[in-house]
């Protein structure tokens, strides 16, 4: 099989790529959390019939509005990049990656489309009730959206549920409930869209913040923040829960990504997790005698505890994934890299022997070559692979994000308590300080958010599908040049799009709500 392409041309595929996620993911969390936030408000006027519960819950959705247009634009964009610049991707495994995109655009997004127009247009036209039915299944519907999109990138990380064809040289679904119920996708699921709960509350106490900064609509605000904190403690208590099962998934099913995310090169025993800590970057190879760290403080036994659940559990580093030689959860002995790659290579020429045989008519022969296919497809990616750094992904990058974002998610436990200690009595319109840190506080949402979405992307390369398929092999033949073009005109629109928004939003914010 020679997928292999333009080294340049595959690069430009991942920038353009990770640059048009990283803008639909700037609009995605805030929909998911001001969705939810705007329902339980307009629950509170459907139980008080307090109107100023309405018009605070009007303004939230008119602010979801701006935010949920743009959204599905660059969404649409990222689904078509699959067809353009990843075709052999799509070609390889479109029968499973493509089914729970299917279901989200057949499901969801109707059921987004259905509701949001009598949620946005129906006040005076329908029953509170159905009103407040049609709010929550566009919440609904946006978070059954973010389910169906979640298990298709689940799946890349954890590839199950299916069985090579080496016929029609594609993977084909065979069970359907493993990949839609794999135990990554669900964690992934509830790990994302609590992280976007999160990201909604600390963005609607920044607004009311400013409002209270201004001596504005401080009854609006301070309905907003009572609503918002609560929320948003709870949320980031459930990140924590969440972040944790990623921690055991990710040690499971991705040794080299949780190594990356630690800076563990050496494997060991009742492993530490680290704190806080300084990478040294003379450190250039895996296998070198450099210390990776320059500094680091260790919380004793964690990272065996949330990896394997047990706190004197081996934890392998870079070098062990690559040497190989230990021994895994199942009892087994892992292998080497080179040993993978050895397979890889065996499965791909079994696969060349195999559709020659089957030309030739040598259905015997085709038959034991299959076999072949079958007993080494696990390692099918290795065989792309030419040395062992290529296993390795940017551990700098991976390290210092995945360690800002959990220190972020312990800033705003500890955030969200003390707005609501405040607000609880009667003293936040009065605090400014605490006013301008929660303003300030909607930048570090959202470095959290996108430093989540690199780590779990970074730190799975060189893989497009976990050991099966890496990015060299999936991109489509197009040159260099194509593809930058494409990606200086996205980075233009996206850009404009993004310019559009905040200035549509922060015009309906100075606006204010219609008190």
């Amino acid at each position: 099989m020679d997928l292999l392409l333009n080294a340049s041309a595959v690069g430009w595929a991942r920038g353009q790529f990770a640059l048009t996620a990283g803008y639909h993911w700037i609009f995605v969390p805030l929909t998911l959390g001001l969705a939810v936030i705007m329902s339980i408000m307009e629950t509170m006027y459907v139980r008080t019939g307090d109107e100023k519960w309405k018009k605070t819950a009007k303004f939230w959705q008119i602010i979801f509005g701006i935010n949920f247009a743009i959204g599905v634009a660059t969404g649409i964009i990222l689904e078509f990049q699959f067809g353009t610049n990843w075709s052999n991707y799509s070609l390889f495994v479109g029968d499973i990656f493509g089914a729970p995109l299917a279901i989200e655009g057949i499901v969801a997004f109707f059921l987004e489309a259905t509701f949001i127009s009598i949620m946005f247009f129906g006040w005076d036209r329908v029953s509170k009730k159905m009103h407040l039915a049609s709010t929550w299944l566009v919440t609904l519907g946006a978070t059954l959206s973010a389910f169906w999109i979640l298990v298709a990138n689940a799946w890349m990380q954890y590839p199950i549920g299916m069985e090579f064809n080496p016929e029609t040289m594609r993977n084909e679904m065979v069970d359907f409930w493993a990949v839609a119920g794999s135990p990554v996708a669900i964690n992934k699921f509830f790990h994302t869209v609590t992280s976007s709960w999160g990201l909604g509350a600390a963005f609607v106490v920044g607004v009311s913040s400013w409002y209270l900064i201004k001596k504005r609509h401080q009854d609006f605000a301070l309905r907003s923040v009572k609503i918002a904190t609560i929320f948003g403690l709870v949320s980031f208590i459930l990140i924590a829960v969440s972040g944790d099962g990623s921690a055991y998934e990710v040690t499971q099913k991705q040794p080299m990504k949780l190594a990356a995310m630690e800076g563990l090169y050496e494997g060991k025993e009742g492993a530490g997790l680290v704190a806080v800590g300084l990478l040294n970057p003379k450190k250039e190879a895996y296998n070198d005698d450099v210390n990776p760290y320059l500094f680091k403080i260790e919380i004793p036994k964690l990272l065996s505890l949330m990896g394997y659940r047990n706190i004197n559990a081996f934890v392998p580093g870079i070098k062990d994934v690559i040497d190989g030689g230990y021994t895994l959860p199942d009892g087994s002995t892992a292998l080497s890299f080179q040993e993978k790659r050895e397979r890889g290579l065996l499965a791909h020429k079994a696969l060349a022997d195999f559709q020659q045989a089957k030309s030739e008519g040598r259905d015997t022969d085709a038959a034991n070559f299959e076999t072949i296919i079958k007993d080494n497809y696990s390692y099918f990616g290795y065989g792309f692979l030419e040395k062992e750094e290529d296993l390795i992904p940017n551990v700098p990058l991976t390290f210092y994000m995945f360690h800002f974002m959990v220190m972020v998610g312990g800033y705003f436990i500890l955030f969200f308590a003390v707005v609501w200690y405040f607000h609880s009595r009667k003293k936040l319109e009065n605090f400014t300080a605490l006013q301008y840190i929660g303003l300030w506080s909607i930048v570090l949402a959202y470095l959290a958010s996108q430093f989540g979405w690199v780590v779990a992307e970074v730190g799975r390369q060189p893989w497009t599908i976990q050991d099966v398929l890496p990015v060299q092999a999936a991109a489509s033949g197009v040159s260099a040049g194509n593809v930058i073009t494409t990606f200086i005109l996205f980075a233009v629109l996206f850009t404009v799009l993004l310019i559009a928004e905040v200035t549509i939003m922060l015009k309906q914010i100075r606006k204010g709500p219609d008190f």
